[in-house]
């Protein structure tokens, strides 16, 4: 399992929400490459890069901070945040992006799903955002009747690289994951899933990694409090694979 670092970007700074309030924002880091730079050191193989500013307006916003992010770090990079268009993943993936993450539009555009999954082989990761188990869109503030596990079929067969499941209830809240609802959409499909969303401690994190074939987890607000460390994790999670 993969620990993953969260960077989420408003302004070209690297900055937190509680629970996706754009009134409720914490900033770490006014050089969000640097962010990049302490995880990579740290031990990070894949980082997590949100666009906060393109989630909200449907169009990339901080291009030149993930650029930034792209010559710092080595390793794996996804990035998403209102991705709807075939310019802004081409944008990225000319940037050096490993991943793109489609949200929204996987429910509003099923046919552009599709296409940029054959266009893009291997690079799309579909974003499913649930509360009690049903999708939300829109930046959470539209939740569905459609189930998180029925998207999670629905994105397989249309070809996505792999599923970042958000539990909303839980993001940015320090809470614990919602460890069922995780297990049931890794259990739904066989591309890889990332769990995300409420990870506060060591103790979370070996809970998920309980989960059979869970890919990796990403950690936001716990690494930036320091409520856990992500060399002691990455070690942990490298300890009990031998």
């Amino acid at each position: 399992m993969h620990i993953i670092p969260a960077i989420d970007l408003k302004d070209g700074k690297c900055v937190r929400l509680r629970q996706g309030q754009f009134h409720d924002i914490t900033v770490y880091y006014n050089n969000p490459e640097e962010a990049a730079l302490k995880w990579q050191s740290e031990g990070a193989k894949v980082l997590h890069v949100v666009d906060l500013d393109g989630a909200k307006s449907g169009k990339i916003q901080n291009l030149p901070a993930i650029k930034k992010i792209r010559k710092t770090f080595h390793g794996t990079i996804e990035v998403g945040g209102g991705i709807r268009k075939l310019e802004d993943i081409e944008l990225l993936s000319i940037a050096g992006v490993d991943r793109v993450i489609l949200g929204t539009v996987t429910v509003e555009n099923p046919d552009f799903t599709k296409y940029v999954c054959k266009r893009f082989p291997d690079k799309i990761i579909a974003g499913i955002d649930a509360k009690d188990g049903f999708v939300a869109v829109k930046g959470w503030l539209e939740v569905t009747n459609i189930k998180a596990t029925e998207l999670a079929i629905k994105m397989q067969d249309y070809g996505v690289w792999g599923i970042i499941y958000t539990d909303i209830s839980r993001d940015g809240m320090l809470s614990g994951p919602n460890i069922e609802a995780t297990k049931a959409v890794v259990e739904a499909v066989k591309v890889p899933v990332i769990a995300s969303g409420g990870v506060s401690s060591i103790d979370d994190i070996i809970r998920l990694s309980e989960i059979e074939s869970l890919w990796g987890v990403i950690i936001g607000k716990a690494l930036y409090h320091g409520t856990v460390n992500l060399k002691e994790a990455i070690d942990l999670i490298e300890s009990k694979k031998k």
